[in-house]
């Protein structure tokens, strides 16, 4: 299947580019209808704003802003909203792209959706920076809504900030509408189980990995790269809840090594009282970030940046399952680098759904004005997670595939499916 040259349709920058070459290649192997494959390949919606803030000085500052719907055949838009300086619309809708594709691996009735501000927050005061969110989220009230699009947070947003994102549009709409966005504070429509739900569904799909490759959990030497809220989720719940042994771990400042595994739990009272950072820990033999990376281990987790595992160090590592709980985290040359040794690559596109399904479940339980208790979040979280996982794998097994393509398969034949079943209006 080739691009669509109609109508002038150019792709938005190379990080749009990529994800349509991954997107091309599952379209190829399953033999995807073009005229339903062109279509998917664009972004259905995409608003740029540009608004004025009042500073505290008096200054009234323009900041520019963007939300990106790539597609709504199964749902309303689901994804976050993120800050930053270099934010700019390739990144925004390659990213609303990706969601598209992440909630139909779990089936969810959403369809992709991403949101940006190019701003540096560290320059912003706590009022300047609520005054810029009530401003932006004004400014796209347009395209959101409980059935139209719910953003969430990302980079540099919060639960805070979506809070001030929910009473920007339920003053604006005259009612409390407490669907309009997820990953709210419990007391606002929040869920329970959000802030872990990334890092709980990275240790599912761990679990379930091992299941596959006939290895006991208990038995696997794993290393975590980034020790964020991932990561550190990721650690403590892959030590607590499936007895994993975590023996090494990095972040920003550098890595740790224990070959005894390290204590997850009083390693993040130690980063918790050391400004954030693990450098220094006792317990451990203190070792590069990036050697992290290469270490003999059984499972490798990238839980940190994009593009961690490039061409330059996928030779060296020596992990047999990689299992990205980052966006992103391998480039395309590193991964057929691995793919060549036989690594086990389970992507972020599933990895790392979690987050998305708890955000689903906060939009259930704001419909319902029903809440549940963290048992059922994370009993539910499971079920879904484990299904979504046995799912791609057999599409692996169907098309002898990588376990990426077959994610993008199963993906796209569920959104390829609603677009085909509502059809194409006006005829």
């Amino acid at each position: 299947m080739k691009l669509s040259t109609a109508g002038n349709l150019e792709p938005f920058g190379p990080t749009y580019e990529n994800a349509q070459k991954q997107f091309l290649k599952a379209a190829d192997i399953m033999e995807l209808d073009p005229n339903i494959g062109n279509l998917l390949l664009w972004p259905q919606r995409v608003l740029e704003v540009h608004f004025p803030v009042v500073m505290d000085d008096g200054r009234v500052e323009i900041f520019k802003g963007y939300r990106v719907h790539h597609n709504t055949a199964k749902g309303p838009a689901k994804g976050g909203i993120r800050y930053h300086p270099d934010t700019n619309l390739d990144e925004v809708a390659s990213l609303a792209f990706w969601m598209t594709w992440k909630c139909a691996i779990l089936n969810l009735p959403y369809g992709g959706g991403k949101g940006g501000v190019r701003v540096d927050v560290t320059k912003l005061s706590e009022k300047e920076l609520e005054r810029l969110s009530r401003r932006f989220f004004s400014e796209i009230q347009m395209m959101v809504g409980p059935q139209k699009d719910i953003p969430a947070p990302d980079v540099n947003t919060n639960a805070k900030i979506m809070a001030w994102y929910m009473d920007t549009y339920s003053m604006n709409v005259g009612y409390t509408a407490l669907g309009v966005v997820t990953g709210k504070p419990v007391d606002l429509g929040g869920s329970e189980g959000r802030t872990e739900a990334t890092g709980r569904g990275v240790s599912i799909i761990t679990n379930e990995v091992c299941k596959v490759i006939d290895k006991d959990i208990k038995k696997t030497r794993i290393a975590i790269q980034g020790f964020g809220n991932v990561g550190s989720y990721t650690a403590k719940i892959l030590n607590e809840d499936y007895g994993a042994k975590i023996v090494a771990i990095a972040d920003i400042s550098g890595g740790i090594y224990n070959e005894d595994g390290i204590d997850i739990k009083d390693l993040i009272a130690y980063r918790d009282s050391n400004k954030g950072l693990i450098k220094g820990y006792p317990k451990a033999k203190s070792i590069p970030a990036e050697e992290v990376l290469e270490l003999d281990v059984d499972i490798l987790i990238p839980a940190a940046l994009e593009n961690a595992i490039t061409e330059k160090n996928a030779k060296n590592i020596k992990a047999k399952v990689i299992v990205e709980a980052a966006n992103g985290p391998t480039t395309p040359e590193a991964e057929d680098i691995l793919l060549n040794k036989g690594v086990l690559i389970v992507p972020d596109i599933l990895a790392n759904v979690g987050g998305v399904t708890v955000s689903y479940f906060e939009w259930v339980q704001d419909l319902q004005v029903f809440f549940w208790d963290i048992d059922e979040i994370r009993s539910r979280l499971t079920k879904m997670m484990v299904k979504a996982f046995n799912e791609v794998y057999k599409t692996k097994e169907k098309y002898n595939t990588d376990m990426r393509t077959a994610a993008y398969i199963l993906s796209i034949s569920r959104v390829a499916s609603a677009v085909k079943q509502r059809g194409y209006y006006p005829m």
